[in-house]
């Protein structure tokens, strides 16, 4: 039996393996940061084999409140993903019980988002006529970091910008753009056809190439983490945050979107600017009429669960969305998915997965579209 992780987002330390009864794991940690959650690794040998597999260090995970009720992700083919049932956390450790019905089989955190499928990504969106490709510079490891543009500028036109999956770890969020992309890009749709009219979308799929192929939960190659980086952004150590910002103050911002997803809380929710220095009673009431318009299009979304107040403290201004809301005054919010499953609408099956994020994605249109027609 072997376990191997040498790959794209592939990420586990093996203790030992010498009894399929005990295998004995450990979260390996993001490559320059002592932040850890994420793994994704590849188990051959096991068909019909009765797996028991401890992860000893779950307990110094970035988030262990994340581990009750979770369960592992698995797939033959790398396509196709299920949830393992028989995943528990008890006395510091997970545990995942799993007789592979293949001789090779994947285990991970969260479905995977590969960087060829991000490459894939960016390619068709080339292709349409609606879009085109922009290279913003390189990240620290000298990846592309790569802006699709939806539409010409003019006068007219809203500039909204949506960013995704600046942690890694959370690849639900890229999952997401690529929804909302394959309706926005979709000629026969008539919302994404109003919004492609009334604005430019400048949409950066994957904020950290580096943090994505490297296996990292959080942080990007220089261990930085681009959530924190907003105010002042470091060209060196933080060059992805440091290359949108610029472009950003050069477009201009009527709406941003910031997607993510949340280990521990079983909801799609925002978190929201009212907390944000300048948060003005007309910015409230534009932000709620989106939430109000997201609530309308998706049952999956939510309004009674999400971050409670003071959460992050001084921070709050090194975050994407709170430093845009206030450096522009738009509309600026956080998306959160699952980790886990969606309380408000289970899947035994899948949990929260790609194909969830990819219709929530999908959905986000309308909303957008209502923002963009206020007061026109």
């Amino acid at each position: 039996m072997r376990i191997s992780s040498n790959f794209d987002s592939g990420a586990i330390e093996v203790v030992s393996l010498d009894d399929p009864q005990d295998i004995r794991l450990k979260l390996r940690a993001d490559n320059a940061a002592d932040f850890r959650q994420w793994f994704h690794f590849r188990l051959h040998g096991g068909e019909g084999t009765a797996l028991r597999m401890v992860f000893e260090n779950a307990a110094e995970a970035a988030y262990p409140d994340g581990w009750p009720a979770y369960r592992c992700v698995a797939s033959y083919d790398r396509q196709n993903w299920f949830r393992i049932h028989s995943t528990r956390y008890e006395d510091g450790t997970l545990i995942v019980e799993h007789t592979p019905e293949r001789d090779t089989v994947h285990y991970a955190y969260f479905e995977p988002y590969s960087f060829e499928r991000h490459l894939d990504l960016l390619g068709r969106a080339d292709g349409s006529p609606f879009a085109s490709l922009r290279n913003l510079g390189a990240t620290v490891e000298g990846r592309d970091l790569d802006m699709i543009v939806v539409g010409r500028p003019t006068p007219e036109r809203k500039p909204v910008w949506i960013i995704a999956r600046q942690h890694p770890g959370e690849t639900m969020a890229e999952w997401f753009v690529e929804g909302l992309l394959e309706r926005l890009l979709d000629p026969a749709d008539a919302v994404a056809r109003k919004v492609r009219e009334h604005a430019v979308l400048y949409i950066v799929p994957n904020m950290n190439p580096d943090g994505s192929v490297l296996g990292n939960l959080r942080t990007n190659a220089a261990g930085c983490n681009l959530n924190r980086e907003w105010k002042e952004p470091h060209p060196g150590a933080s060059p992805e945050v440091f290359l949108v910002r610029e472009e950003m103050q050069r477009t201009g911002c009527d709406l941003f979107l910031d997607i993510h997803g949340d280990e521990a809380l079983p909801y799609v929710f925002f978190s929201t600017a009212e907390e944000v220095p300048g948060f003005t009673a007309e910015a409230a009431t534009r932000q709620a009429r989106f939430i109000e318009s997201f609530a309308a299009v998706s049952p999956d979304f939510q309004t009674e669960e999400g971050y409670k107040p003071g959460r992050f403290g001084e921070e709050l201004l090194t975050l994407a969305s709170k430093w845009v809301a206030n450096h522009f005054g738009c509309v600026s919010l956080t998306l959160e998915m699952p980790f886990k499953d969606n309380a408000r609408l289970p899947d035994g099956q899948t949990g929260w997965n790609g194909a969830r994020s990819k219709r929530l994605g999908a959905a986000m249109l309308n909303p957008i579209l209502r923002h963009l027609c206020e007061g026109r």
